[in-house]
């Protein structure tokens, strides 16, 4: 790592610590030139590669973004839509594959999609998997009939109540 104060092309590592629930290492160098500390940040990238062949880096927010839209008037908020694109993201990273084609994460998306919203689910894989006719919706249908899936539990936030602190002083 090169030193941003000094240039010189060597450090070595103080102190590791993984944060953001463990997909990012910080870490703490010292140049061995000038002897001087600095911060780094590490993360596993996750490339994604398109239909064209260009790669671009996994992002969540698409994930989000390209599921909100067959969302749009369902009962689904922004914590599961998160939690949606978090388990997608953990599910391809899963593979263990640096690498992965934008078909699979389309592929990563039904499952918990359908486990969140059986109507989003139809209208993703209708567009997604090119539906082109009446009998495909059907088809799809009579498949979600067949094997209905289990509801996930709705993100809840719980609110605590605060703590009281009682002090007794004797004379």
């Amino acid at each position: 790592m090169i030193c941003p104060f000094c240039r010189h092309d060597d450090s070595r590592v103080v102190d590791s610590r993984p944060v953001e629930e463990g997909t990012l290492i910080r870490r703490r160098r010292e140049c061995t030139e000038c002897g001087r500390r600095f911060t780094t940040s590490e993360t596993s990238v996750l490339l994604i590669i398109k239909r064209s062949g260009a790669t671009e880096p996994f992002s969540r927010e698409k994930v989000i973004e390209g599921v909100r839209k067959a969302c749009q008037g369902r009962p689904v908020n922004d914590d599961d839509l998160a939690l949606l694109a978090q388990r997608v993201e953990e599910t391809l990273r899963s593979d263990g594959q640096a690498e992965v084609e934008a078909q699979e994460v389309g592929m990563a998306i039904l499952a918990p999609l359908r486990e969140l919203d059986e109507v989003a689910y139809l209208r993703f894989a209708s567009v997604y998997r090119n539906f082109a006719s009446l009998e495909d919706f059907e088809g799809e249908i009579a498949l979600l009939r067949a094997a209905p899936s289990k509801p996930v539990t709705p993100v809840t936030k719980q609110v605590t109540q605060p703590a009281t602190n009682s002090v007794s002083i004797n004379n």
